[in-house]
Parts: C-alpha cells; sequence; structure tokens
C-alpha cells in the first residue's frame, strides 16, 4: 500500500500492486533520502505523465511519510459503478469532471493479473499520455481492449458521459482538467506514504 496526497490531511491511499513501482523508486530514494516517499511516489507520476506526452502537472513537495497502513476501501473497486465512484471521490472533495479526468490515466500502462486481478491495456498504446482512453470508451468494446465495469460506468452516467465525450473530442480539455485533477486529489492536508504496508 502506498500513501498519497499533500500536506494537510492524514487520509492515505492504499495501491494495490503499488509494491513493484516502490521498488523501481527505491534507488532514488536512497539516493535522495531527504525526499518523503510520499513526494517521490507523487513526482514520478507526473514526470511520468509530462515524459509520455501529457500535461505539465505543478508539483508542490510537502507530503510526510507514515509507518501506519491505511485502511482498506480507499480507492475504486473496479467491480463497482457509478455510485461507488462517487462515494471513493467525493469524500476526497472531488467532483464528476474530476472522476472522469482522472480515470483517463487508464491512457497510460496496464493492467497486469498478479498486480491487480485484471490483464491488459485500455489503449492501443499505453506508453503514450493521450485521449484515447475516451476515444476507445465511445467506440465500446474493442477486441483486445480492456473496459472494467468503472470504465463502463463512465459511458452509462449521464453526468460521467458529458465529459467522456468532451475528452475524447478535445484532448487540451482533457490535459487542461486532467492536470488540474490530479493537483487537487493530492492536496489534501497532510497526506502521508506507507512505503512497508501492502
Amino acid at each position: 500500500m502506498v500513501r498519497s496526497g499533500s500536506r494537510r490531511s492524514t487520509a492515505t491511499i492504499p495501491i494495490k500492486g503499488s509494491r513493484f513501482a516502490a521498488d523501481l523508486l527505491e534507488p532514488i530514494k536512497q539516493k535522495h533520502p531527504k525526499i518523503t516517499y510520499a513526494d517521490l511516489y507523487q513526482l514520478a507520476g507526473v514526470v511520468a505523465v509530462e515524459v509520455t506526452g501529457g500535461p505539465t502537472i505543478d508539483f508542490v513537495p510537502g507530503r510526510r511519510d507514515s509507518s501506519v497502513c491505511p485502511e482498506a476501501g480507499r480507492l475504486p473497486d473496479a467491480k463497482q459503478g457509478a455510485s461507488h465512484l462517487r462515494d471513493v471521490f467525493y469524500r476526497m472533495g472531488l467532483s464528476d469532471k474530476d472522476i472522469v479526468a482522472l480515470s483517463g490515466g487508464h491512457t497510460l500502462g496496464k493492467a497486469r493479473p498478479e498486480r491487480s486481478g485484471f490483464d491488459g491495456a485500455w489503449t492501443k498504446d499505453p506508453l503514450k499520455f493521450d485521449n484515447s482512453y475516451f476515444v476507445e470508451l465511445l467506440k465500446g468494446d474493442s477486441e483486445g481492449l480492456l473496459k472494467l465495469p468503472t470504465d463502463k460506468a463512465l459511458m452509462e452516467d449521464p453526468s460521467f458521459r458529458h465529459y467522456v465525450e468532451l475528452y475524447a473530442n478535445d484532448e487540451e480539455a482533457f490535459f487542461r482538467d486532467y492536470a488540474e485533477s490530479q493537483k487537487l486529489s493530492t492536496s489534501h492536508p497532510r497526506s502521508t506514504s506507507c512505503k512497508s504496508c501492502e
């Protein structure tokens, strides 16, 4: 489990399968011991988005690490629907627009069964940050591409679908809203990271 967020909250977010990414960042942490794991994980995320073609996201350091493991259920359960997404994200002060914009992060990478229980990429080029996640959602089921129940919920809920359609047709709007939503999602007070909790 990894805790992530900002300086003012003790809210934590466990991320299943995060040990792999945390281990990749460990040599950087050893070389720069003053950076907290929480800041390192956030910085890695914003850099990954930018170097793969996505927007520049302002990074503000100051997150704290913790040895206390977070409670389960802080991230969406991919098998759930729209009301579950709202339950998870609204408690962080995020909106429907933020939920859809942040879901667009699925444009990068792929799910691996050993880490998440799911297998596959959401887009044809999972190493490029763009709006193709939303384009693929509008196409419906595409052979070889992953669509989780939470992804499908974005199409079924009218408020969510509005943003899916906007972002599929306007990559600049997606980039702007993603950067804003990502910053909001990590700006909760005093957030922390727990490297030892998985």
